[in-house]
């Protein structure tokens, strides 16, 4: 099992954050990537500086023949087709892909570390995830979501809001 986390806070060149989710799923699929799950769409406010544009957040279950390395690869040419630029760390953004989980597996090097080092402190990782996959026991933590959603602070647990649109995907 493959746990992606999808973000956007910025408009880009052709459409709002929605719409950057439904480019990033179908650019995705471009990329030989099955998706198999999607959680709805929940919205937050910007870490760590919250006067940025608030961001939607989706969580998937892909399945996918390459490494993690060279899923990285695609999720970064994914994200460059988005007008994603790098430079300041947590500047605001039309795309962002972040691998949570892949497969259990632990790595760790300079351009990837598997479980995402952060999932398990992040409101916008946890909830999707749980959504789609309610019985997720993080590989190093060895806990199950729930537990991690309850070690959320109370404010983390609260500013974050399902929203009524989803995004939608042709098989």
């Amino acid at each position: 099992m493959i746990l992606i986390n999808i973000g956007s806070n910025l408009d880009s060149k052709k459409g709002n954050r929605l719409f950057n989710l439904n480019k990033t799923l179908e650019l995705i699929k471009l990329e030989n990537i099955k998706i198999k799950k999607i959680s709805s769409i929940y919205e937050t406010p910007s870490y760590p500086n919250k006067k940025n544009p608030k961001f939607l957040n989706i969580g998937l279950e892909i399945r996918c023949s390459c490494s993690p390395q060279n899923l990285i690869k695609k999720f970064n040419k994914v994200e460059k087709k988005l007008q994603r630029t790098r430079g300041i760390k947590n500047q605001p953004r039309t795309c962002d892909i972040d691998l949570i989980d892949f497969d259990g597996k632990k790595f760790n090097s300079k351009k990837l570390t598997i479980p995402h080092p952060k999932a398990h402190l992040r409101n916008f990782v946890l909830y999707p995830i749980k959504e789609i996959h309610p019985t997720w026991i993080h590989p190093i933590l060895n806990k199950r979501i729930d537990f991690l959603i309850k070690k959320l602070s109370f404010k983390l647990r609260n500013e974050i809001t399902k929203i009524k649109e989803h995004v939608t995907i042709n098989q």
